[in-house]
C-alpha cells in the first residue's frame, strides 16, 4: 500500500535522507526507530506528501505522489490520517468540536450524523462524556486520545503516528500504545509509527525498521529484528547490555 523508492532529501545544508527504500505491509503496524536527528519525522512527512523528495518515488498503491500537487494530492491524502506529537488540537474548540472538525470541513456532514460519529470515536478511545471539555482541561494522555479520535473519525486507510507518547510518563505511554494497537487490530488500517520507546515497541509492532545514516538499515518482525548482528543496531536497542526479545521471554 505504501512504498518509498530511493528517496533523498536535503534540508538546508544537511542531507537527511540518502536513498530510503521502504515497503510498508498493508494492514500492519510498522514502527520506525532511530537516533535523534536521523530524519524519522521527515520520512513520515514524505509519506503523506507534506514534503517532496529531491529524488526518488513515493507510492500509495499504484499512485506515485511525490510530484502531485493541489486537488490530485488532496485526493490521495484523504486516505491518510496523522497523529502528531502534541496531538495538534485547536485550543479554542472543545474536544467534541475538534473531533467533528474534519467531518464538517472535509465531508460537509451536519447534525445527528456528526454527533453520532464523534461520540462513537470518543467512546472508543476512552473519552466518553468528555466532549464538552477544552484541550487545556485535559491531561497529556487525554489530549493524545482526543487527537487519535479526530484522526480515526475519518476512517482512514493509513495512519501515521509521529512520536505519539512524547512527554508521557511510562504508564500513560503504555496505555496510549495499547490503545493504538487495539484500534489498529480492530479497524485494520495500515499504520506507520515513529517511536523512541525501546523496548516497548517490540511488543506492539508487526514490523520494526531502523533509519540509520539516511537509509533503512534493517526491517523485520520484532523477534527477528532483535537478533541482528549489526553492532550499532544492537547497541541502540539494548537495555542494560541485554537485547530484549519482545514477548518471547528470552534474551540473546
Amino acid at each position: 500500500m505504501l512504498k518509498l523508492v530511493g528517496v533523498t532529501k536535503t534540508l538546508g545544508r544537511q542531507q537527511v535522507l540518502r536513498g530510503v527504500d521502504l515497503a510498508v505491509p498493508e494492514g500492519k503496524l510498522t514502527t520506525i526507530i532511530g537516533r535523534s536527528g536521523e530524519g524519522k519525522s521527515v520520512l513520515l512527512k514524505h509519506m503523506i506528501g507534506l514534503l517532496q523528495p529531491d529524488s526518488g518515488e513515493v507510492w500509495v498503491d499504484n499512485v506515485e505522489i511525490s510530484r502531485l500537487r493541489g486537488h490530485a494530492l488532496n485526493e490521495v491524502r484523504k486516505r491518510f490520517a496523522m497523529l502528531f506529537q502534541g496531538a495538534a488540537l485547536f485550543d479554542s474548540l472543545t474536544v467534541f468540536e475538534n473531533v467533528a472538525f474534519p467531518l464538517r470541513e472535509r465531508l460537509r456532514l451536519k447534525g445527528p450524523e456528526v454527533t453520532s460519529r464523534v461520540e462513537e470515536k470518543l467512546d472508543q478511545v476512552g473519552l466518553t462524556g468528555m466532549g464538552h471539555k477544552f484541550p487545556a482541561e485535559l491531561s497529556g494522555g487525554m489530549r493524545k486520545r482526543a487527537g487519535l479520535a479526530r484522526a480515526l473519525v475519518m476512517q482512514p486507510e493509513i495512519m501515521l503516528f509521529d512520536e505519539p507518547t512524547t512527554g508521557l510518563d511510562p504508564l500513560m505511554a503504555k496505555s496510549i500504545h495499547d490503545l493504538i494497537t487495539s484500534m489498529q487490530r480492530r479497524f485494520r488500517f495500515t499504520a506507520v509509527m515513529v517511536s523512541h520507546e525501546i523496548p516497548e515497541i517490540f511488543g506492539i509492532s508487526d514490523y520494526v525498521a531502523i533509519l540509520k545514516q539516511g537509509k533503512i538499515a534493517a526491517m523485520a518482525e520484532p523477534i527477528e529484528f532483535q537478533r541482528t548482528t549489526d553492532p550499532e543496531i544492537r547497541e541502540f536497542i539494548s537495555v542494560g547490555g541485554t537485547v530484549l526479545m519482545g514477548n518471547s521471554g528470552s534474551a540473546s
